[in-house]
């Protein structure tokens, strides 16, 4: 295993105060950085202070996006512990990714090693107030100064932090979902499955009509059909159908969320039937509009749960439920921040201390 080489700063930045901390705003006082070379392989392993990169104007990503990232957190415990969560299942998830954009896989247990050091560097910018964290963005990237539709030679592997709020403002109150009729987000085949930046660029336009109209969020549809929901915009999403949970089927087009994964394990542990399958449009407004569609709720990294309060389908609206959250969507998020602040027993092994 490399060895991480660690340069402080000298000009520490001015931290942000208060418990209203925007998402994605700050970043920390350092970053990781590791190259590839072909040939060599990864190589120089380096915690740095935090600056930004030099880039040719002919680097390749900036011509054909060859780039991918994740995004987990570090929570600071009750305990005073700080938990990273499941973190090697981000990695093992970029590896997927780095298989599909042609880019070298990295190793799995080095890049979590790499994010508890470069956590305990800035372990000072870890937030201690209720619902904040710190913000983990590992990513690669092409650096190969080249106009030419290939694979690049060379990578660069990051990663930054950022001390963070909630996801949404609002914090757990229930969101407003639009489902997109126009605009597709992705296709078997491509690169739905993925963590590429292509796929959200893909889905600003629906989530930019979906803003105007007062909504928080785009579920997709297929992209072949346009008949069966996908995921919802950053998220992805899970319905109680008549006491059963279901959520689309991983069949290439759909983000495999470590959320998603954590959810159904605590569900199919606590009994309650959790079913992976192909679920169409015209089955979830019937089911809105016969009350037996229970609850609704997206799940993901930076917002754990967030429940679904209201569905919008062409020019009719269905409120789930009463509008508000919903008795499992609050037990999920419940133990699910339960566990990744310390604040219950995490019986799975899914923490991971940064000593």
């Amino acid at each position: 295993m490399q060895t991480i080489t660690i340069t402080r700063t000298q000009n520490p930045k001015e931290k942000p105060q208060g418990d209203k901390l925007p998402f994605g705003v700050y970043t920390t006082d350092h970053m990781f950085l590791m190259d590839y070379t072909e040939g060599q392989g990864w190589h120089d392993a380096r915690i740095v202070p935090y600056a930004p990169f030099q880039i040719d104007p002919s680097c390749m990503v900036l011509h054909y996006a060859q780039e991918i990232f994740e995004g987990m957190k570090a929570y600071y415990g009750v305990d005073g512990k700080v938990r990273l969560f499941r973190p090697s299942e981000n990695f093992k998830r970029m590896n997927f990714s780095a298989e599909r954009l042609v880019i070298p896989a990295v190793d799995v247990d080095f890049c979590v090693e790499a994010v508890k050091t470069l956590v305990d560097v800035d372990r000072d910018w870890i937030p201690t107030a209720p619902n904040t964290s710190l913000y983990i963005r590992p990513f690669v990237f092409a650096t190969d100064n080249h106009i030419g539709v290939h694979a690049s030679h060379s990578y660069l592997f990051a990663i930054i932090l950022s001390p963070v709020g909630p996801y949404y403002p609002t914090g757990l109150d229930p969101v407003k979902i639009m489902i997109e009729q126009e605009d597709v987000r992705a296709v078997r085949g491509g690169t739905g499955f993925t963590k590429c930046g292509g796929n959200y660029a893909a889905s600003l336009r629906a989530g930019d009509r979906a803003e105007k109209k007062g909504y928080s969020q785009v579920l997709w549809l297929d992209g072949v059909e346009q008949k069966y929901i996908e995921e919802v915009g950053s998220m992805n999403v899970l319905f109680k159908i008549n006491g059963e949970v279901v959520t689309p089927a991983l069949l290439g087009s759909i983000l495999p969320g470590i959320t998603r994964k954590s959810c159904l394990e605590l569900l199919r542990s606590w009994g309650v039937p959790a079913i992976e399958r192909r679920i169409s449009v015209d089955e979830l407004i019937a089911c809105a509009k016969d009350g037996s569609l229970e609850e609704a709720f997206g799940s993901g990294t930076a917002a754990v749960v967030s429940p679904i309060g209201e569905l919008i389908y062409g020019e009719d609206e269905y409120v789930i439920g009463n509008g508000g959250i919903g008795e499992l969507t609050q037990k999920l998020y419940d133990n699910l921040t339960g566990i990744q602040w310390g604040r219950i027993p995490d019986p799975f092994g899914w923490t991971v201390v940064v000593e």
